[in-house]
Protein backbone atom coordinates (compact mmCIF):
# COMPACT_ATOMS: atom_id res chain seq x y z
CA UNK A 1 0.00 0.00 0.00
CA UNK A 2 1.20 3.37 -0.76
CA UNK A 3 0.53 6.84 0.49
CA UNK A 4 0.23 9.22 -1.98
CA UNK A 5 0.58 13.07 -1.15
CA UNK A 6 -1.04 15.35 -3.32
CA UNK A 7 -0.91 19.13 -3.79
CA UNK A 8 -4.13 20.11 -6.12
CA UNK A 9 -4.17 23.49 -7.67
CA UNK A 10 -7.03 24.03 -9.70
CA UNK A 11 -6.33 27.43 -10.34
CA UNK A 12 -9.38 29.44 -12.75
CA UNK A 13 -11.62 28.51 -15.51
CA UNK A 14 -12.51 24.93 -16.25
CA UNK A 15 -9.22 23.92 -14.13
CA UNK A 16 -11.38 23.49 -11.13
CA UNK A 17 -13.86 21.12 -13.01
CA UNK A 18 -11.51 18.89 -14.45
CA UNK A 19 -8.82 18.87 -11.72
CA UNK A 20 -12.12 17.69 -9.59
CA UNK A 21 -12.63 14.67 -12.28
CA UNK A 22 -8.97 14.00 -11.78
CA UNK A 23 -9.33 13.16 -8.01
CA UNK A 24 -12.49 11.26 -8.43
CA UNK A 25 -10.55 8.71 -10.59
CA UNK A 26 -7.17 9.06 -8.31
CA UNK A 27 -9.62 8.13 -5.07
CA UNK A 28 -10.80 5.38 -7.16
CA UNK A 29 -7.72 3.90 -7.96
CA UNK A 30 -6.72 4.03 -4.50
CA UNK A 31 -9.47 2.34 -3.37
CA UNK A 32 -9.17 -0.23 -6.11
CA UNK A 33 -5.27 -0.75 -5.06
CA UNK A 34 -5.64 -0.06 -1.43
CA UNK A 35 -3.49 3.01 -1.38
CA UNK A 36 -4.47 6.25 0.54
CA UNK A 37 -4.68 9.67 -0.89
CA UNK A 38 -3.73 12.71 1.48
CA UNK A 39 -4.91 15.90 -0.40
CA UNK A 40 -3.90 19.63 0.25
CA UNK A 41 -4.99 22.62 -2.07
CA UNK A 42 -4.19 25.92 -2.44
CA UNK A 43 -5.21 29.20 -4.75
CA UNK A 44 -3.35 29.79 -7.76
CA UNK A 45 -3.39 32.07 -10.73
CA UNK A 46 -6.40 34.65 -11.49
CA UNK A 47 -7.72 33.62 -8.20
CA UNK A 48 -4.87 33.98 -6.03
CA UNK A 49 -4.67 37.54 -7.50
CA UNK A 50 -8.24 38.57 -6.66
CA UNK A 51 -7.33 36.83 -3.12
CA UNK A 52 -3.86 38.08 -2.54
CA UNK A 53 -2.85 40.58 -5.34
CA UNK A 54 -0.42 38.10 -6.42
CA UNK A 55 -0.53 34.62 -8.61
CA UNK A 56 1.98 32.27 -6.91
CA UNK A 57 2.37 33.37 -3.53
CA UNK A 58 5.91 31.37 -1.91
CA UNK A 59 3.58 29.57 0.16
CA UNK A 60 2.29 27.65 -2.48
CA UNK A 61 5.69 26.92 -3.94
CA UNK A 62 6.49 25.19 -0.44
CA UNK A 63 3.61 23.61 -0.34
CA UNK A 64 4.64 22.16 -3.56
CA UNK A 65 7.88 21.48 -2.53
CA UNK A 66 6.24 19.18 0.31
CA UNK A 67 4.38 17.21 -1.54
CA UNK A 68 5.09 14.22 -3.42
CA UNK A 69 3.43 15.40 -7.24
CA UNK A 70 1.20 18.80 -7.92
CA UNK A 71 -2.14 17.84 -9.97
CA UNK A 72 -2.51 21.49 -11.47
CA UNK A 73 -5.63 22.85 -13.61
CA UNK A 74 -4.79 26.01 -15.88
CA UNK A 75 -4.38 29.83 -14.76
CA UNK A 76 -5.91 32.93 -17.06
CA UNK A 77 -8.57 34.40 -18.37
CA UNK A 78 -9.49 37.82 -19.62
CA UNK A 79 -10.19 39.10 -16.52
CA UNK A 80 -6.80 39.12 -16.04
CA UNK A 81 -5.53 40.82 -19.31
CA UNK A 82 -4.52 44.00 -17.78
CA UNK A 83 -3.19 42.53 -14.27
CA UNK A 84 0.15 44.00 -13.29
CA UNK A 85 1.09 40.29 -13.25
CA UNK A 86 -0.59 37.95 -14.98
CA UNK A 87 -1.78 34.75 -13.99
CA UNK A 88 0.26 32.82 -16.33
CA UNK A 89 3.62 33.47 -14.61
CA UNK A 90 2.51 31.27 -11.50
CA UNK A 91 2.72 28.15 -13.51
CA UNK A 92 6.07 29.69 -15.06
CA UNK A 93 7.24 30.61 -11.64
CA UNK A 94 6.53 27.39 -9.96
CA UNK A 95 7.67 25.53 -12.73
CA UNK A 96 11.35 27.43 -12.93
CA UNK A 97 10.99 27.31 -8.82
CA UNK A 98 10.89 23.48 -8.60
CA UNK A 99 13.73 22.83 -11.35
CA UNK A 100 10.96 21.02 -13.80
CA UNK A 101 12.70 21.27 -17.27
CA UNK A 102 11.41 18.57 -18.78
CA UNK A 103 7.49 18.34 -19.94
CA UNK A 104 6.08 15.48 -21.82
CA UNK A 105 3.54 15.47 -23.97
CA UNK A 106 1.84 12.79 -25.59
CA UNK A 107 -0.23 12.90 -28.64
CA UNK A 108 -2.32 9.98 -29.44
CA UNK A 109 -4.55 8.99 -32.37
CA UNK A 110 -6.59 6.82 -30.24
CA UNK A 111 -8.33 3.90 -32.69
CA UNK A 112 -11.83 4.65 -33.44
CA UNK A 113 -11.45 8.82 -32.34
CA UNK A 114 -10.02 9.11 -35.70
CA UNK A 115 -13.46 11.08 -37.31
CA UNK A 116 -13.38 13.45 -34.23
CA UNK A 117 -10.04 15.28 -35.90
CA UNK A 118 -10.37 17.47 -38.51
CA UNK A 119 -7.35 15.88 -40.55
CA UNK A 120 -8.14 13.55 -42.89
CA UNK A 121 -8.34 9.65 -41.03
CA UNK A 122 -5.53 8.28 -43.34
CA UNK A 123 -3.12 10.78 -42.13
CA UNK A 124 -3.60 10.18 -38.87
CA UNK A 125 -4.48 7.08 -38.10
CA UNK A 126 -1.49 5.07 -35.87
CA UNK A 127 -0.02 8.86 -35.01
CA UNK A 128 1.90 8.08 -31.53
CA UNK A 129 4.23 10.61 -30.53
CA UNK A 130 5.79 12.30 -27.86
CA UNK A 131 6.61 15.90 -27.45
CA UNK A 132 9.18 16.89 -25.09
CA UNK A 133 9.23 20.74 -24.41
CA UNK A 134 12.37 22.02 -22.90
CA UNK A 135 10.18 23.98 -19.66
CA UNK A 136 12.62 26.45 -17.75
CA UNK A 137 14.65 28.30 -20.59
CA UNK A 138 14.13 30.25 -23.78
CA UNK A 139 12.25 32.78 -24.72
CA UNK A 140 9.82 33.00 -21.52
CA UNK A 141 13.01 32.98 -19.07
CA UNK A 142 15.33 35.27 -20.63
CA UNK A 143 16.74 38.75 -19.95
CA UNK A 144 16.67 41.33 -21.02
CA UNK A 145 12.64 41.14 -20.88
CA UNK A 146 10.94 44.28 -21.01
CA UNK A 147 9.23 46.87 -22.93
CA UNK A 148 9.53 50.42 -23.24
CA UNK A 149 9.05 53.89 -24.09
CA UNK A 150 11.27 55.72 -27.21
CA UNK A 151 11.81 59.15 -28.08
CA UNK A 152 10.66 57.22 -31.74
CA UNK A 153 7.51 54.81 -30.21
CA UNK A 154 7.03 52.07 -27.84
CA UNK A 155 9.34 49.07 -28.10
CA UNK A 156 9.91 45.36 -26.60
CA UNK A 157 12.37 42.53 -25.84
CA UNK A 158 12.41 38.91 -25.25
CA UNK A 159 15.47 37.17 -25.45
CA UNK A 160 16.06 33.22 -26.04
CA UNK A 161 18.97 32.18 -24.28
CA UNK A 162 20.56 28.52 -23.81
CA UNK A 163 23.56 27.20 -22.39
CA UNK A 164 25.10 23.57 -23.10
CA UNK A 165 23.66 22.53 -19.72
CA UNK A 166 19.89 22.88 -20.14
CA UNK A 167 19.99 21.36 -23.58
CA UNK A 168 22.18 18.47 -22.96
CA UNK A 169 19.55 17.19 -20.34
CA UNK A 170 16.57 17.64 -22.38
CA UNK A 171 17.77 15.97 -25.65
CA UNK A 172 19.05 12.73 -23.16
CA UNK A 173 15.87 12.85 -21.66
CA UNK A 174 14.55 12.80 -25.60
CA UNK A 175 17.24 9.95 -26.38
CA UNK A 176 16.20 8.00 -22.79
CA UNK A 177 12.39 8.08 -23.83
CA UNK A 178 12.88 6.94 -27.80
CA UNK A 179 15.40 4.31 -26.25
CA UNK A 180 11.59 2.79 -24.91
CA UNK A 181 9.39 3.11 -27.80
CA UNK A 182 10.62 3.05 -31.62
CA UNK A 183 14.09 4.65 -31.06
CA UNK A 184 13.56 7.95 -33.17
CA UNK A 185 14.58 11.34 -31.74
CA UNK A 186 13.75 14.48 -33.86
CA UNK A 187 15.25 17.63 -32.91
CA UNK A 188 13.06 20.44 -33.61
CA UNK A 189 14.92 23.89 -33.98
CA UNK A 190 15.92 27.01 -35.68
CA UNK A 191 19.29 26.99 -36.96
CA UNK A 192 19.26 28.36 -40.10
CA UNK A 193 18.57 31.82 -38.58
CA UNK A 194 18.85 31.19 -34.50
CA UNK A 195 22.45 30.80 -32.79
CA UNK A 196 20.60 29.06 -29.49
CA UNK A 197 19.25 26.50 -31.94
CA UNK A 198 22.65 26.17 -34.02
CA UNK A 199 24.36 25.27 -30.38
CA UNK A 200 21.02 23.17 -29.93
CA UNK A 201 21.80 21.26 -33.02
CA UNK A 202 25.41 20.82 -31.94
CA UNK A 203 24.64 19.60 -28.52
CA UNK A 204 22.21 17.01 -29.45
CA UNK A 205 25.05 15.66 -32.25
CA UNK A 206 27.27 15.45 -29.17
CA UNK A 207 24.99 13.94 -26.90
CA UNK A 208 23.86 11.13 -29.54
CA UNK A 209 27.40 9.63 -29.38
CA UNK A 210 26.28 8.35 -26.21
CA UNK A 211 22.52 6.75 -27.68
CA UNK A 212 23.66 4.96 -30.71
CA UNK A 213 20.89 3.08 -30.85
CA UNK A 214 18.48 6.00 -31.52
CA UNK A 215 18.14 7.89 -34.67
CA UNK A 216 18.29 11.00 -34.70
CA UNK A 217 17.03 13.71 -37.11
CA UNK A 218 16.92 17.46 -36.97
CA UNK A 219 13.78 19.35 -38.20
CA UNK A 220 13.24 23.39 -38.79
CA UNK A 221 10.41 24.42 -36.44
CA UNK A 222 8.53 26.00 -39.51
CA UNK A 223 8.73 22.65 -41.82
CA UNK A 224 7.73 20.55 -39.05
CA UNK A 225 4.57 22.42 -38.26
CA UNK A 226 3.55 21.49 -42.04
CA UNK A 227 4.79 17.55 -41.39
CA UNK A 228 3.33 17.29 -38.27
CA UNK A 229 0.35 17.47 -39.77
CA UNK A 230 0.71 16.13 -43.10
CA UNK A 231 2.65 13.33 -42.22
CA UNK A 232 2.33 13.10 -38.30
CA UNK A 233 3.42 9.15 -38.21
CA UNK A 234 7.09 9.91 -39.53
CA UNK A 235 7.61 10.90 -36.02
CA UNK A 236 8.07 9.31 -32.19
CA UNK A 237 9.60 11.69 -29.85
CA UNK A 238 9.77 15.29 -30.67
CA UNK A 239 12.20 17.46 -28.44
CA UNK A 240 12.14 21.12 -28.91
CA UNK A 241 13.05 24.21 -27.08
CA UNK A 242 10.29 26.09 -24.68
CA UNK A 243 8.37 28.50 -27.30
CA UNK A 244 8.54 26.01 -30.13
CA UNK A 245 7.28 22.98 -27.66
CA UNK A 246 4.08 24.91 -26.68
CA UNK A 247 3.68 26.41 -29.90
CA UNK A 248 3.77 22.93 -32.26
CA UNK A 249 2.10 20.65 -29.00
CA UNK A 250 -1.12 22.83 -29.23
CA UNK A 251 -1.25 22.56 -32.95
CA UNK A 252 -0.42 18.53 -32.50
CA UNK A 253 -3.64 18.54 -30.42
CA UNK A 254 -5.87 18.70 -33.44
CA UNK A 255 -4.64 14.89 -34.72
CA UNK A 256 -6.16 13.66 -31.28
CA UNK A 257 -9.35 15.84 -31.76
CA UNK A 258 -9.27 18.45 -28.99
CA UNK A 259 -6.95 20.19 -26.71
CA UNK A 260 -8.74 18.93 -24.01
CA UNK A 261 -7.65 15.55 -24.98
CA UNK A 262 -3.93 16.02 -24.09
CA UNK A 263 -1.82 15.20 -20.96
CA UNK A 264 1.35 16.47 -19.33
CA UNK A 265 4.01 15.65 -17.09
CA UNK A 266 6.80 18.19 -15.97
CA UNK A 267 9.77 16.52 -13.92
CA UNK A 268 12.85 17.44 -13.52
CA UNK A 269 14.67 14.50 -15.60
CA UNK A 270 12.78 10.78 -15.90
CA UNK A 271 12.98 9.01 -12.40
CA UNK A 272 15.47 6.38 -12.22
CA UNK A 273 14.71 2.82 -11.56
CA UNK A 274 17.33 1.38 -9.30
CA UNK A 275 16.84 -2.40 -8.09
CA UNK A 276 14.64 -3.06 -5.34
CA UNK A 277 13.13 0.44 -4.87
CA UNK A 278 10.13 1.73 -6.74
CA UNK A 279 10.96 4.74 -9.24
CA UNK A 280 9.56 8.66 -7.93
CA UNK A 281 10.50 12.04 -8.92
CA UNK A 282 8.46 15.48 -7.90
CA UNK A 283 6.28 16.84 -10.92
CA UNK A 284 3.33 18.88 -12.11
CA UNK A 285 0.86 17.31 -13.84
CA UNK A 286 -1.68 18.95 -15.91
CA UNK A 287 -3.83 19.11 -19.13
CA UNK A 288 -2.38 21.43 -22.00
CA UNK A 289 -5.83 23.13 -21.97
CA UNK A 290 -6.05 26.32 -21.04
CA UNK A 291 -9.02 27.76 -18.65
CA UNK A 292 -12.03 27.78 -21.54
CA UNK A 293 -14.02 31.17 -19.42
CA UNK A 294 -16.42 30.79 -22.21
CA UNK A 295 -17.52 26.93 -21.06
CA UNK A 296 -16.69 27.39 -17.27
CA UNK A 297 -19.10 25.62 -14.87
CA UNK A 298 -21.52 24.58 -17.20
CA UNK A 299 -20.33 20.44 -17.23
CA UNK A 300 -19.17 21.02 -20.80
CA UNK A 301 -15.10 20.73 -20.40
CA UNK A 302 -13.21 17.64 -21.35
CA UNK A 303 -11.50 15.98 -18.09
CA UNK A 304 -9.89 13.16 -20.31
CA UNK A 305 -6.37 15.52 -20.52
CA UNK A 306 -6.48 15.79 -16.94
CA UNK A 307 -7.41 12.54 -15.75
CA UNK A 308 -4.99 11.05 -18.45
CA UNK A 309 -2.33 13.47 -16.15
CA UNK A 310 -2.82 11.87 -13.48
CA UNK A 311 -2.25 8.56 -14.52
CA UNK A 312 1.33 9.97 -15.81
CA UNK A 313 1.42 11.39 -12.16
CA UNK A 314 0.75 7.94 -10.62
CA UNK A 315 3.76 6.64 -13.09
CA UNK A 316 6.48 8.41 -12.71
CA UNK A 317 5.80 10.06 -8.99
CA UNK A 318 4.45 6.96 -7.46
CA UNK A 319 5.94 4.05 -9.68
CA UNK A 320 2.65 2.24 -10.18
CA UNK A 321 3.00 1.24 -13.51
CA UNK A 322 -0.04 -0.78 -12.95
CA UNK A 323 -2.68 1.38 -11.81
CA UNK A 324 -1.52 4.27 -14.41
CA UNK A 325 -2.27 1.69 -16.89
CA UNK A 326 -5.58 0.98 -15.21
CA UNK A 327 -6.82 4.44 -15.98
CA UNK A 328 -5.57 4.70 -19.78
CA UNK A 329 -7.36 1.52 -20.12
CA UNK A 330 -10.57 2.58 -18.66
CA UNK A 331 -10.45 6.00 -20.96
CA UNK A 332 -9.87 4.13 -23.96
CA UNK A 333 -12.69 1.90 -23.17
CA UNK A 334 -15.35 4.60 -22.51
CA UNK A 335 -14.53 6.49 -25.79
CA UNK A 336 -15.19 2.60 -27.67
CA UNK A 337 -17.90 2.96 -26.29
CA UNK A 338 -19.38 6.06 -27.42
CA UNK A 339 -18.76 8.93 -25.29
CA UNK A 340 -17.98 12.21 -26.30
CA UNK A 341 -17.88 15.71 -24.59
CA UNK A 342 -18.34 18.19 -26.70
CA UNK A 343 -14.92 19.03 -28.22
CA UNK A 344 -14.61 15.45 -29.27
CA UNK A 345 -18.28 14.41 -30.71
CA UNK A 346 -17.82 15.82 -34.11
CA UNK A 347 -21.68 16.77 -34.45
CA UNK A 348 -23.14 13.33 -32.61
CA UNK A 349 -24.56 13.20 -28.80
CA UNK A 350 -22.33 14.75 -26.32
CA UNK A 351 -22.13 13.90 -22.51
CA UNK A 352 -21.37 16.12 -19.26
CA UNK A 353 -17.82 16.45 -17.60
CA UNK A 354 -19.72 14.10 -14.39
CA UNK A 355 -21.04 11.74 -16.95
CA UNK A 356 -17.52 11.41 -18.57
CA UNK A 357 -15.66 11.18 -15.70
CA UNK A 358 -18.27 8.94 -14.02
CA UNK A 359 -17.86 6.18 -17.27
CA UNK A 360 -14.26 5.96 -16.38
CA UNK A 361 -14.16 5.59 -13.22
CA UNK A 362 -17.39 2.79 -13.91
CA UNK A 363 -14.79 1.13 -16.31
CA UNK A 364 -11.53 0.91 -14.06
CA UNK A 365 -12.25 -2.35 -13.34
CA UNK A 366 -13.33 -3.87 -16.62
Amino acid sequence: MATLNILVLPGDGIGVEVTGAAQQVLDAVAKRFKHKVRYASDIIGGAAIDQFGTPLRNETIKAAKRADAVLFGAVGGPKWDNAPVRPEAAIIGIRKALGLYANIRPVKVIAGMEDSSPVKNDRIRGADIIILRELTGGLYYGKPKRRWQTASGRKGVDTMVYSEKEIDRIVRVGFELARGRRKKLTSVDKANVLESSRLWRQVAEEAHKDYPDVALDHQLVDSCSMLLISNPTRFDVMVMENTFGDILSDEASVLAASLGMLPSASLAGLPRHEKGKRAKVRGIYEPIHGTAPDIAGQGKANPIGAILSAAFMLRYSFGLEREARSIEAAVNRALADGLRTGDIAAGGATVSTDRMTQGIVDRLGE
